[in-house]
C-alpha cells in the first residue's frame, strides 16, 4: 500500500491507495498535538478499525504546507512504518519533468495538483483547489505557469463573522435564489453565489491568456458550488493525495501516462 500524507492549513489528511483505489482515507486537525506519540496512536486505532495492517505500508510520500509539522509527521512515520517518507519540495523537482517557476514559493500541494493534471492529461489545464485558499494552479506543457489565491470560502465567512457583532455563522449551503429574504439566506447567497461568478471570472481571464484548459477541481468544498461543476472536467476530493501518489511512481522510475 501507498500511503500519502497532505498536511494542509485545516488538516492532516492520510490516504492509502492499493491497485487502482483510495482504500481509506483518514483526517486529524493539523497542530493536534506536538507529540509524535499522539500522532502514532490515533494512526493506529486508525488502521485497527479500517482491518489493514501497519506492515503492508510499502512506500510513503508526503506533501506539507505547514512547514512546523512536516518534520513531526515525517518522524512518526519512518518510526511507525519503518519507511522514510519522500517529501514533495524543491530538492525532488528536477526529477519530476516539469517546469516549476519560484519552486521555493509555490506550495506543495499545488505542484502535487500539477502533476496530477500534467500527467493524467497532457494537456494545458487549471487545477480549482476549493481549500482554505481558493487556488488556480495553471499548467502548460509540462510547465506551471502560475497560481492565483483568493481567501477560501470559510475563510471569507470567518472574516465576516470576526468582524461583524450580529452576523451568525451559517451553513454552506448554495441557496436557490441570488436574492437573500433574510440574514442566513443573504450570506449563504453572498458568499457563495458571490464565488461561483468568482471562479468563472477567473477561469475566463486566464484562459485568455493560456489558451483553452481542461478544469479540474479539487478540496473539501469542491462540491459546494453545484452550477460550477458543468465548468469542470474532473472534482476529485483525492486530486491532491493522486498526485502524491504520481510523484511517487516518478521516482520510483515509472512515469504514468494519460487516463
Amino acid at each position: 500500500m501507498f500511503l500519502a500524507i497532505d498536511i494542509g492549513n485545516t488538516d492532516i489528511v492520510f490516504g492509502l491507495h492499493a491497485g487502482e483505489n483510495w482504500l481509506r482515507q483518514f483526517r486529524i486537525p493539523t497542530h493536534y498535538s506536538t507529540r509524535q506519540a499522539d500522532y502514532e496512536a490515533r494512526l493506529r486505532i486508525f488502521f485497527l478499525e479500517s482491518d489493514l495492517k501497519v506492515s503492508d505500508v510499502s512506500a510513503i510520500g508526503i506533501s506539507s504546507v505547514v512547514p512546523g509539522e512536516t518534520a513531526l509527521i515525517r518522524t512518526m512515520a519512518a518510526g511507525l512504518f519503518g519507511i522514510e517518507p519522500f517529501l514533495v519540495g524543491p530538492e525532488i523537482y528536477p526529477q519530476l519533468g516539469m517546469e516549476i517557476a519560484s519552486p521555493r514559493e509555490i506550495g506543495t500541494d499545488l505542484v502535487a495538483n500539477a502533476v496530477y493534471a500534467w500527467y493524467t492529461y497532457l494537456q494545458n489545464c487549471i487545477v480549482v483547489d476549493f481549500g482554505t485558499a481558493l487556488t488556480f494552479t495553471v499548467v502548460s506543457d509540462a510547465k506551471i505557469l502560475g497560481v492565483n489565491i483568493v481567501p477560501g470560502i470559510k475563510t471569507a465567512l470567518r472574516s465576516l463573522f470576526s468582524n461583524t457583532a450580529q452576523l451568525p455563522e451559517v451553513p454552506l449551503e448554495l441557496p436557490e435564489s441570488a436574492i437573500g429574504k433574510n440574514t442566513v439566506h443573504a450570506i449563504q447567497a453572498g458568499i457563495l453565489w458571490g464565488y461561483v461568478g468568482l471562479v468563472k471570472e477567473q477561469l475566463i481571464q486566464i484562459q485568455r491568456e493560456a489558451g483553452p484548459c481542461k478544469v479540474l477541481a479539487t478540496g473539501g468544498l469542491s462540491s459546494v458550488l453545484r452550477p460550477l461543476h458543468e465548468l469542470f472536467e474532473e472534482v476529485d476530493i483525492n486530486l491532491t493525495l493522486n498526485g502524491i501518489r504520481i510523484i511517487g511512481s516518478i521516482l520510483n522510475g515509472t512515469i504514468p501516462g494519460k487516463h
